[in-house]
């Protein structure tokens, strides 16, 4: 059993000069809970700026409109991902009736990121498959040169990309004429999403017209073409319709117009057939012609003349 000396409160030296140098410091009793941790203050460094002010702006909807010159402010037209871009692509191909594209697919965010890549693509698909069907249809020819034409990407390129800025850029400012004596109008942007997502249909009939089959290639282009002017015709009509009926199917039957024209035009100039130069005759066919004419040649009876053209019979 422990002596009673061994079971009374000591009191430790280095306790004792704790105590000394620090009187106020309290020791801690039984019972009582030590603080397992300190809370820290952690603000911004002195020097450098804190989030406080792009936060506020975010929260209040006050956030300042970027430059036109800045990169920021560019930004904004390509925020979209994959799944929203396959979206917009499927509903400019699928055209049903109460459906509005700007309405239902853009939601108040058109974007350029879509529009810009399909004219790409549509451009090279153009210039690429025009090359190889002029190759596929004359490879069997001895005679046939063939030699890729680098200028359809270009004459593509223009040739897409002006529609799809100029006709929305006409069709805009026609609405918003139409806006200053009351009626609705869409955006300059969604304008020009409208029209660049609608020309997705042509990408894979401009890879389907590489079947050498004209009737094909022809049924191609008019369920593209219907399609997407379809999608075109049930996106504008609301927005016309209030002004009479014969203005709302002007309005409608030129988009739809331009719209087929664009697909025929490129399917005559890139896919039409190179005319074939017939051989020229030779030399020695030229000559034994000439010389079967004159032993041939008819002569007046009596006198050594011959018809005008022909040597005298001798």
């Amino acid at each position: 059993m422990a002596a009673p000396d061994e079971l009374r409160f000591q009191e430790f030296e280095e306790a004792a000069e704790l105590l000394s140098v620090t009187p106020d410091a309290a020791t801690p009793r039984a019972g009582e809970e030590r603080p397992s941790h300190a809370a820290v203050t952690v603000g911004p460094e002195e020097g450098e700026p804190g989030d406080d002010t792009d936060t506020t702006e975010l929260l209040g909807g006050q956030r300042q409109p970027r430059s036109f010159w800045t990169f920021e402010y560019y930004q904004a037209f390509f925020d979209v991902d994959t799944h929203q871009v396959l979206e917009r692509i499927k509903g400019s191909v699928t055209p049903l009736p109460g459906k509005n594209f700007v309405r239902h697919r853009l939601r108040n965010n058109p974007d350029l990121y879509g529009p810009f890549w399909i004219c790409a693509t549509l451009a090279f698909a153009l210039a690429v498959s025009g090359n190889l069907s002029h190759l596929t249809e004359k490879r069997a020819s001895p005679t046939y040169h063939y030699s890729p034409q680098f200028h359809n990407v270009t004459i593509a390129a223009t040739l897409i990309y002006c529609y799809a800025w100029l006709v929305p850029l006409a069709l805009w400012g026609f609405l918003r004429w139409r806006q200053s004596h009351g009626a609705g109008a869409y955006s300059f942007l969604e304008t020009v999403c409208v029209y660049g997502y609608s020309l997705s249909a042509y990408v894979p009939t401009a890879v389907l017209w590489l079947i050498p089959a004209a009737w094909l290639q022809w049924l191609l282009l008019a369920v593209a073409a219907l399609l997407s002017a379809s999608v075109l015709a049930l996106t504008f009509w609301p927005l016309v319709h209030a002004d009479g009926r014969a203005t709302a199917l002007a309005v409608v039957a030129a988009v739809v117009s331009l719209h087929t024209l664009l697909a025929v035009g490129c399917k005559l100039y890139f896919f039409q057939q190179p005319p074939s130069a017939s051989p020229a005759p030779s030399p020695l066919h030229t000559t034994v012609g000439a010389e079967g004419l004159r032993s041939h040649a008819p002569q007046l009876p009596g006198t050594n003349v011959s018809l005008p053209g022909t040597h005298p019979a001798r």
